[in-house]
């Protein structure tokens, strides 16, 4: 993950607390459920204050330079600058054209919303120890296709509940992918 480190992240903490902002929240719906879809997610979610999604929800980075700050405005100091586009992330909260995001490593903060995507995306869980297998079907008796290792960017086409169909980001390689291998997309969440 291409990403610059600004400030400290004590910053964000101490910020947050200050601003009642939840740090972390737990994340499973999908950003272009309508609000109405909220309620039948389960507990743990709730309807966004600005856009009526649900919150939590992934999103993706949309612009080749996204500033994460501390605080929801540009007068707060920028935290990180990333320059993956296509990265997921998870919208935790909502404040006017501002999205607080956590990122597939845990850090969080905010940024302006016309720099995210409606995309989704996911990377190979970090959490993974070793790589997982790209299969040429969506059943563990498919042959396999490649090695992903873990953080390896992926896009979504469509998830079952078990098994996503993916491509690797910038590359012509596609197949199907153990949907709880990744981050970025809800155990059993229905993608399409």
């Amino acid at each position: 993950m291409k990403r610059t480190r600004i400030r400290r992240r004590l910053v964000a903490v101490i910020l947050s607390a200050a601003l009642g902002l939840p740090l972390a929240a737990r994340i499973e719906a999908s950003d272009i459920q309508p609000a109405s879809a909220a309620g039948s997610l389960g507990a743990g979610f709730r309807t966004g204050r600005v856009t009526g999604y649900p919150v939590p929800r992934f999103v993706s980075i949309k612009s080749a330079n996204a500033h994460m700050r501390v605080g929801p405005s540009t007068d707060y100091a920028t935290n990180w600058v990333y320059s993956a586009r296509g990265l997921p992330l998870e919208i935790i909260e909502e404040y006017g054209n501002w999205r607080q995001v956590r990122d597939p490593e845990g850090t969080s903060g905010w940024m302006f919303a016309p720099l995210l995507s409606g995309r989704r995306t996911a990377v190979v869980g970090p959490w993974m120890t070793r790589s997982v297998e790209l299969r040429n079907a969506p059943r563990s008796s498919a042959p396999a296709i490649a090695e992903l290792a873990p953080s390896v960017r992926l896009n979504i086409r469509n998830c079952d509940g078990s098994w996503c169909d993916v491509s690797l980001q910038n590359r012509s390689l596609s197949g199907y992918v153990v949907q709880a291998n990744l981050w970025g997309v809800y155990p059993h969440e229905r993608v399409e």
